[in-house]
């Protein structure tokens, strides 16, 4: 698995796990598993044999698999022995029918991450290996690959809009112009107003955000310019405002457009002199500042009902900015959902993992909240499947596609191409510019086909791989690498 967050599959040979289970049952089924995948089992039969089998090469082990009936008192010998050697290999306990269930058993060790059952299903050990890769790759196991996690000095997406804005965030960035940037709540205007300052001369100064529709009318002036002590009721000493804070760096007025009528004649005025005053005082302080603007309001609209200065927006609109909302830039989500969950990563909030299934699914979606919606969304996943692959099945409902077809089947745009007969034309799959996993989406749509079958054959086996035109042996191996059987039938 790469460091994205889009769950792609690795070839399973380069597995390498530990089991530390007594039972002979548990022994030789995960043998037989890992023959199967061609990966490695290495079987430690106690844990007297573990402390000598756990040592520094350890490393390159992707996990552990832990008996379930181990008792607390040889669980702690080898749990110690096992992070005195690294910390970063996850551990997993093994549990069966005579398990007591334990949907968390971390038994006080970061490491235990979740359990496996036994009997259990190819997608259930498929996620088990990737969920250890995820929490390896997050606790410093192996070189951390990836992109920048400073996610406000970027502006992430391969969208035709995406990059018309980061062409004009570098045309303005280093001038002195002041910037009006529009667009939706949640799109990312404050990413746009930090990466003009990052990339301008002032980025050695200080960079203040204030935000003018969260602060009462009555205390923005104070805010903004400073009070000086006694000037009003509570003032009992000198403050600096945002003005002087910035002074040198940059001013961010985040929705300007809640801005009073009062204050915005007194705003227009700083703007125009670069000079203003601390309530309670009539000295002039110079101010060095450049002003980024930004509003979710139809500005031109407000002009009309007279609840904005039409001089203070052309003083402002020097050189707009438009964001446009997420759900006219779906091209951007992969992209936009990696660097969010790089970021949770580096500031050890979790991690999580979506599969391409997932990520089609959410571009479906409209994303009334913008980049801030999915934002809020991967953390919720986060919490939920902690360190863990999310699939579509995962995802809230609202976020699901609401016509029956599957999210893999959605990866794909439809173009218009000439036929072979010259006078028409016909449709065709187009490849994404970025490429995409071949062998998940023939998966996807495989299993898809088969659900269908087995729906319009009312779950008769024999039936649905008539309709497959496939043997019911295949069918039935089938059934069992998708985790499709029915209970009775789970082996």
């Amino acid at each position: 698995m790469g460091s994205s967050g889009e769950f792609k599959m690795q070839e399973l040979p380069n597995i390498r796990v530990y089991l530390l289970d007594p039972s002979k049952k548990h022994q030789d089924y995960f043998r037989n598993i890992f023959d199967f995948v061609r990966g490695d089992l290495h079987v430690i039969p106690d844990v007297q044999a573990a402390k000598r089998e756990i040592k520094p090469s350890a490393s390159c082990y992707l996990a552990v698999l832990l008996g379930g009936d181990i008792d607390r008192d040889t669980l702690k010998v080898f749990m110690d022995q096992l992070n005195s050697v690294d910390e970063s290999i996850p551990v997993f306990v093994v549990q069966d029918e005579t398990s007591i269930p334990e949907p968390n058993p971390s038994y006080g060790y970061k490491n235990i991450i979740g359990n496996i059952e036994v009997p259990t299903q190819f997608d259930t050990f498929i996620t088990m290996l990737h969920k250890a890769e995820v929490f390896a790759e997050t606790h410093g196991k192996g070189p951390k690959k990836g992109r920048s996690v400073e996610l406000f000095r970027s502006l992430s997406g391969n969208s035709r809009a995406t990059k018309q804005i980061n062409r004009m965030i570098d045309q303005v960035a280093d001038s002195e112009a002041t910037v009006l940037i529009l667009g939706e709540s949640g799109t990312g205007k404050e990413v746009v107003a930090r990466k003009l300052h990052f990339h301008s001369h002032r980025r050695g100064k200080p960079f203040v955000p204030v935000n003018c529709g969260a602060i009462p009318a009555d205390l923005l002036e104070s805010e903004l310019f400073g009070h000086e002590k006694g000037a009003f009721t509570g003032a009992i000493s000198a403050r600096q405002g945002r003005f002087e804070m910035a002074e040198g760096g940059t001013l961010f007025l985040d929705e300007i457009g809640d801005m009073s009528m009062p204050m915005q004649v007194k705003l227009l005025r700083v703007l125009q002199e670069r000079s203003f005053e601390r309530l309670g005082s009539n000295k002039t302080v110079k101010c060095n500042v450049r002003i980024l603007a930004a509003t979710h309001r139809d500005l031109e609209e407000a002009i009309e009902k007279e609840t904005f200065r039409e001089d203070l927006y052309y003083r402002l609109n020097v050189f707009p900015i438009e964001m446009p909302p997420l759900r006219e830039r779906v091209e951007d989500i992969p992209i936009l959902a990696t660097d969010i969950i790089s970021r949770m990563e580096n500031e050890k909030r979790g991690s999580v993992r979506l599969t391409p299934a997932a990520v089609a699914a959410l571009c479906q979606y409209a994303w009334p909240g913008n980049v801030r919606e999915l934002a809020n969304l991967i953390e919720r996943m986060a919490i939920l499947y902690p360190f863990g692959v999310v699939d579509v099945g995962d995802l809230p409902d609202k976020f699901k596609p609401a016509n029956g077809v599957a999210p893999s089947s959605l990866v794909l745009p439809d173009v218009v191409v000439r036929g072979d007969d010259s006078e028409t034309m016909t449709t065709t799959p187009r490849l994404p510019h970025e490429g995409f996993d071949l062998k998940v989406h023939l998966n996807n749509l495989e299993k898809n086909l088969i659900e269908q079958a087995l729906e319009e054959s009312e779950g008769v086996v024999a039936h649905a791989a008539k309709r497959l035109q496939m043997r019911r042996t295949t069918l039935v191996e089938k059934l069992r690498k998708y985790g499709l059987q029915r209970s009775n039938e789970v082996s």
